[in-house]
C-alpha cells in the first residue's frame, strides 16, 4: 500500500472523533472503496490502516466483518483481508436486485405530484461532471440518481439495502477501463424519467426505468467480462 494512500487514509481520522466505532471505521473504509481508493482485489493491511487511522486492531476487525458481510470485503484463508472481485453472475445479479427493488418504488409511489428534486439535482450533477469531462463523476451523480430515486419510498431499510447494492456495483465500476462509454448515455435517460414523473405518469416511467437497467446490465456485463477472469 503506498505511502501516498496512507497518508489520505490518515486525513479520515478526524472523522473517527472521541467516538470511534468499528462502524464508523466501517464507512470510511466503505466510502473510500466506493471511491475506488482501494481497488477490487487490494489486500488491506491491518497494521497500515489500523495505523492510519489510529484505531485499535479489534476495532479494525470488526469493521472489516461489517464490511464482509456487505460484501464488499473477503477474507481469503491464511492471506488476509481483500476488497471483492466481483463475478460477473455476482453483476448480473446485482441488476436482477435493482430492478426489483427501483421499478417497485417507481410502481408504488401512489398519486402526483412527486418530490423530485433530488433526482433533478443528480442529472445536473451529472451534466456538469459530463461538461468537465470528469467520468468518473458523471458515475457518483449517477449513484446518487438511483439513491434519490429510491428514496422517494421514503423507508431507510430501503435505503439501507440500496445503499449497499450500489455500493458492491461500484466494485464493477472501477474495474471497466472506459467509464465514459459505461455512464454518459444515462444522463439523458435520468433526465427522461424525472421529465416523465414530473408529468405523473408513473407507469410510463417505470417502464423506462426497466429498459434502462436492462440496457445498463448488459452493457455493464460485456465491457466487465472483457476485464475479469471467468472464474473471478
Amino acid at each position: 500500500m503506498a505511502s501516498d494512500e496512507l497518508h489520505a487514509l490518515a486525513d479520515d481520522r478526524a472523522l473517527l472523533g472521541r467516538t470511534s466505532t468499528a462502524e464508523r471505521v466501517a464507512d470510511i473504509l466503505r466510502s473510500r472503496i466506493a471511491e475506488g481508493f482501494f481497488l477490487p482485489g487490494t489486500r488491506l493491511s491491518e497494521d497500515s490502516i489500523g495505523g492510519a487511522l489510529g484505531v485499535s486492531r479489534n476495532t479494525l476487525r470488526e469493521a472489516f466483518r461489517l464490511l464482509t458481510h456487505e460484501r464488499l470485503l473477503e477474507h481469503r484463508l491464511n492471506r488476509g483481508v481483500f476488497v471483492r472481485v466481483l463475478s460477473v453472475d455476482d453483476v448480473r445479479d446485482i441488476y436482477r436486485t435493482r430492478r426489483m427493488i427501483e421499478c417497485a418504488v417507481v410502481r408504488s409511489l401512489g398519486e402526483p405530484p412527486y418530490a423530485l428534486d433530488g433526482l433533478a439535482a443528480a442529472v445536473a450533477e451529472g451534466r456538469r461532471a459530463a461538461k468537465a469531462r470528469e467520468w468518473k463523476g458523471v458515475s457518483t451523480a449517477n449513484i446518487h440518481f438511483h439513491r434519490e430515486l429510491v428514496a422517494l419510498a421514503g423507508s431507510e431499510r430501503t435505503d439501507e439495502l440500496m445503499r449497499s447494492v450500489l455500493a458492491e456495483l461500484r466494485l464493477a465500476f472501477h474495474v471497466v477501463d472506459d467509464p465514459r462509454r459505461l455512464h454518459e448515455p444515462y444522463l439523458t435517460r435520468n433526465a427522461a424519467i424525472v421529465e416523465t414523473l414530473g408529468k405523473g405518469l408513473r407507469d410510463e416511467a417505470e417502464a423506462l426505468l426497466a429498459d434502462y437497467l436492462d440496457d445498463s446490465r448488459d452493457g455493464l456485463v460485456e465491457a466487465y467480462a472483457q476485464r475479469v477472469p471467468k472464474d473471478a
